[in-house]
């Protein structure tokens, strides 16, 4: 986690969109594991659009799925 908000700052510093939702999903699926459910929905909705704003839609879809984990294990099936 540590790593991942060092590189957030340089990755928007350069105007790397893609690099930064890239570590914007990285730092929700750490928080995913921590059991921080909600902030991890936070990182990865701060995510998506970065993704499909670069057209990236494997990055995309990457997001989307660890948006459904969420709310799979968040009990909320029919979100997920």
């Amino acid at each position: 986690l540590d790593y991942y908000n060092q590189a957030l700052p340089l990755s928007r510093a350069v105007e790397d969109r893609g690099g930064e939702a890239t570590t914007l999903n990285n730092i929700g699926r750490v928080y995913s594991d921590l059991g921080e459910k909600q902030t991890a929905l936070d990182y990865y909705n701060q995510a998506l659009p970065l993704s499909r704003a670069v057209e990236d839609r494997r990055g995309e879809a990457r997001t989307l799925n660890n948006i459904g984990r969420v709310y799979s294990d968040l009990g909320e099936k029919q979100t997920a």
